[in-house]
């Protein structure tokens, strides 16, 4: 199975060694969509010396300004961490999650997202992510290199995609879309009272993470579109109008 829907993306990687360490490792699975967010610096000779024969990945890679545009047109946005806390819990090992990433792949663009090399992806990266993976490393020394981290997950897809074909996948909901529809929620649910007006995000990451396991398609984005839109108009009194004037469009 090709694994031409595969998009590695680097968020403010730091050394442009590194870049070229990943796109190395990619290119030795098939993998060619290199996106970085935010580099610290990029030097070409550096990342060039580092891939080896795989500058075409170098040369076809993007950069952009936010994590939210380089997954914008992904179905699947799948988040790696190495460290516990409130809001990474839920990571599976790359490996339990490779068959999804790879059956959602025959229908939609995938993203597998990767943390600066010191600290990792930050709880506002990991909001933007539907599932969360970890690779299992001894529990002494956990964080690995940028590229060998990039090496293993697109090493265990690239196993998984030879072993079986992959059970073809519906269209999912773009990330950009879904995230339009995380922000309309959040807004209603804020109305309500739901929502914790100091702290809305933390029960936001919870239902990030119950509709990301779902895989929403477009129909289930529109669907809840219109539920926040219906409980903005209840909660903005739109009910106690006289009958026609308060109609929900």
């Amino acid at each position: 199975m090709s694994l031409a829907n595969l998009r590695i993306v680097l968020v403010r990687p730091r050394y442009s060694g590194n870049i070229g360490a990943v796109a190395r490792a990619m290119r030795n699975m098939g993998i060619n969509d290199l996106a970085l967010v935010n580099p610290s610096q990029l030097c070409r000779n550096a990342a060039d010396t580092m891939a080896v024969h795989a500058r075409d990945v170098l040369d076809t890679m993007q950069v952009h300004s936010s994590l939210r545009a380089a997954v914008a047109e992904c179905g699947l946005v799948v988040g790696t961490t190495c460290r516990p806390g409130l809001y990474r819990d839920g990571a599976l090992p790359l490996r339990a999650l490779a068959p999804h990433i790879l059956a959602a792949a025959t229908a939609n663009r995938v993203a597998l997202v990767f943390g600066p090399e010191d600290s990792g992806l930050s709880n506002e990266d990991l909001r933007l992510c539907h599932r969360l993976a970890t690779i299992p490393t001894d529990p002494g020394y956990t964080s690995l290199n940028v590229a060998q981290a990039v090496l293993l997950c697109c090493y265990e897809v690239f196993i998984a995609a030879q072993e079986e074909a992959a059970a073809p996948a519906r269209p999912l909901a773009l990330a950009e879309r879904q995230e339009l529809m995380y922000e309309k929620l959040k807004q209603a649910l804020l109305k309500v009272g739901f929502l914790h007006g100091d702290n809305p995000d933390h029960i936001m990451f919870a239902l990030r993470r119950i509709l990301g396991r779902a895989g929403l398609e477009d129909r289930d984005v529109r669907i809840l579109l219109g539920m926040a839109r219906q409980i903005e108009w209840y909660a903005s009194g739109g009910w106690r109008l006289p009958d026609g004037e308060g109609e929900n469009p």
